[in-house]
């Protein structure tokens, strides 16, 4: 018999929950009915999540409540939040992995909190000096891990380095038949090219390809992200996020511009019909439900943030993402790539 994989769920976190945060998990496991080894620690107002929870066909016997009244509000400042935070819905899903063997926490509530709460409870890993932010994006080939998407504005050589490997864990975790694919992003793809910071990272890198946790592919810009020829991007927080906030406008002005041309006259409406399985195709890859999830990385236990904003299929996605990740073994496979570094560190 398979062992259960325990999520932990904030369910108090984010826009209407917990409503959207159980329609969620209902989505989840109605999209994965062959899943049947998942077990739901949910963190909330017992009696709300008992008025909602009844509805969803298959939130049964698979789950436990654990009443959490105190919630963490967005416009909190960071620091009043961890004061007044503890024993949150928050803080418990994040502290349960300590106390109740949970092997991975989601939330969807306030970004710097989540990531604050996280280290203070979790730790980070031996050697590990900054937890990075990282994301799924599509590409031509299937998906990119990318990080830092915003944790730590500025990066070291040996954060970079980090970075490469946890993302390089991250992605096997997730795709354990694929090669993982490092590039690090930067203004060329000559050797010569960029920061120091850039360059002392590139010689490292070039010496860890030796140990097969990823292949070492240099160099990679901007508008070669989505090629798929690399699929584990770093770059450091400040630049990662500019990056990730630019790639939405874009989606979001290629969606709407498409809509508007669609809609304008009879005969580009007529077109909608010949074309309706290709332009659901192209809705659905640029689809940000489906890339749903910011996986905090270097942390003794994995912490995923959903986006506040998201709905009930959105959740799901994260929900999913956390299950893999967990199926996966995340924490191992970063630990022994971590492994490496230390040893390539100890004979330099």
């Amino acid at each position: 018999m398979n062992e259960s994989i325990k999520i932990a769920i904030d369910l108090m976190g984010g826009e209407n929950s917990p409503e959207k945060n159980l329609e969620g998990v209902n989505f989840f496991l109605e999209r994965n009915k062959k899943v049947n080894d998942c077990f739901f620690y949910f963190f909330g107002d017992e009696t709300q999540v008992k008025k909602k929870i009844s509805k969803y066909k298959y939130l049964k016997n698979n789950y436990k409540i654990f009443d959490s009244k105190i919630v963490v509000s967005d416009d909190l400042s960071a620091l009043s939040a961890i004061k007044k935070g503890k024993n949150s819905s928050m803080w418990n899903s994040i502290q349960s992995q300590i106390d109740l063997g949970t092997n991975v926490t989601l939330s969807a509530g306030n970004t710097g909190v989540l990531l604050i709460m996280s280290k203070m409870i979790l730790k980070t890993i031996e050697d590990v000096d900054k937890p990075a932010l990282a994301g799924l994006w599509p590409n031509k080939k299937n998906m990119n891990v990318v990080l830092d998407l915003g944790a730590n504005v500025e990066c070291s050589e040996k954060n970079l380095i980090d970075f490469s490997e946890m993302g390089a864990a991250l992605f096997k975790s997730l795709f354990p038949d694929e090669k993982a694919k490092v590039s690090l992003l930067n203004i060329g793809i000559e050797e010569t090219k960029g920061t120091e910071v850039l360059r002392g990272s590139y010689s490292k890198l070039k010496e860890l390809d030796k140990f097969g946790d990823f292949e070492f592919n240099g160099y990679i810009e901007g508008n070669q992200i989505t090629n798929g020829d690399s699929n584990v991007i770093v770059t450091d927080g400040f630049t990662g996020n500019v990056a990730l906030k630019t790639a939405e406008g874009t989606a979001n002005f290629l969606t709407g511009m498409l809509k508007e041309y669609l809609s304008e006259n009879i005969f580009s409406k007529i077109s909608v019909i010949f074309s309706y399985f290709s332009l659901k195709k192209f809705k659905n890859k640029l689809d940000p439900r489906k890339y749903n999830g910011a996986i905090l990385l270097g942390l003794k236990g994995p912490v995923v943030k959903s986006h506040g904003a998201t709905d009930g299929l959105g959740f799901s996605y994260s929900v999913e993402l956390c299950y893999k990740i967990a199926k996966g073994k995340l924490v191992e496979k970063i630990k022994k790539n971590l492994s490496h570094t230390k040893s390539l560190n100890e004979k330099t």
